[in-house]
């Protein structure tokens, strides 16, 4: 055999191993994995919808792990921020990502610095939850029409709070606007949290509210309940009606939470979140926890989380049409 043959051979054998060295590698640490701490990023502030669900998971399925899975806000932008972080992650499974319908709507309104369709791989499907319409208590309306009748008296005067440019809250909120005529202003907030204690206060008058985060304040009668956003009735708020049945008919949006991770992350990774995760949301107290707070779980493989998110993707870009949003 030639010098030149022999000395390709060699290189070619010698790259082959390293391959197999490296995937053997990855293999074993999927084995062992996790040995460590997880950090669940939650793109949002403390108190949220996103907040909550993650952290209801996240206790039990580190206890499920024997790791601990740490909550890391890291809000801003819309999320951006914190998904940006996780998208530039190592794929190794120790930096995850709640995703909800933030994660949907940002790439139609925001130029994003990751490919939201190819910078992550699916894990596992949280819930979904329908969304609150609720006032300030000094707001003279206790129904949707009254609302709607107020909101058209005072064109632009009414400031609806929202969790963001781009959120669930501000396409949900100017569906509303567009379908039922009337004209009120945006004023977005860093955070769930945020918006509604300035709508309890009374710098907004109302909010499109993720059931979960605004139900203890409903409770409380910090604020008031006119219409939830589901194609039915909550299970947490039976006597509330629905926007549609309150004389928008064909209204219907509902929050959805996720879990994703860094693309390249292994098969035996993800295959072992989504089976822990599924484990978690079938737990009756974490169940219980959720289903209180306005979230009822469900579950999906991460292929069906994939198609889930573009079709939610599909879905919000008909909307910001109808609704003439624009990036911004």
């Amino acid at each position: 055999m030639s010098t030149t043959k022999t000395l390709t051979l060699t290189v070619f054998s010698a790259g082959f191993a390293a391959i197999m060295g490296l995937m053997a590698a990855m293999s074993a640490s999927a084995q062992n994995y996790p040995n460590r701490p997880i950090r669940l990023v939650v793109p949002f502030p403390p108190a949220g919808s996103n907040d909550i669900v993650g952290r209801t998971v996240a206790s039990a399925l580190g206890d499920r792990l024997g790791k601990q899975v740490v909550v890391d806000n890291r809000a801003g932008g819309n999320s951006i921020i914190g998904t940006d972080i996780v998208a530039n992650a190592p794929p190794d499974g120790y930096t995850l990502l709640v995703i909800s319908t933030s994660f949907t709507t940002n790439p139609i309104i925001h130029k994003l610095p990751y490919d939201s369709l190819k910078a992550f791989s699916w894990i596992a499907f949280l819930g979904f939850g329908p969304n609150v319409l609720a006032v300030n208590n000094a707001l003279p309306a206790t129904s949707v029409k009254e609302l709607i009748a107020l909101a058209k008296s005072k064109p632009g005067q009414l400031v609806y709070a929202s969790t963001g440019v781009g959120s669930n809250a501000h396409f949900g909120t100017e569906l509303f606007k567009y379908m039922t005529g009337t004209n009120m202003l945006h004023v977005p907030y860093k955070g769930g949290g945020p918006a509604l204690i300035d709508t309890i206060a009374g710098q907004a008058q109302l909010c499109l509210s993720s059931l979960i985060q605004a139900i203890g304040h409903i409770r409380s009668g910090k604020l008031r309940a006119l219409a939830t956003s589901g194609e039915k009735r909550s299970v947490i708020l039976p006597d509330v009606p629905t926007i549609a049945e309150s004389g928008v008919p064909g209204y219907a949006t509902a929050n959805w939470w996720g879990i994703a991770a860094p693309r390249g992350t292994s098969e035996q990774v993800i295959a072992r979140l989504n089976k822990e995760i599924d484990s978690v949301l079938a737990m009756p107290d974490v169940e219980k926890r959720l289903i209180n707070e306005g979230a009822e779980p469900s579950v999906k493989t991460p292929e069906e989380l994939g198609t889930h998110v573009t079709t939610e993707m599909a879905k919000w870009v008909k909307i910001a049409k109808i609704a003439g949003i624009r990036g911004e």
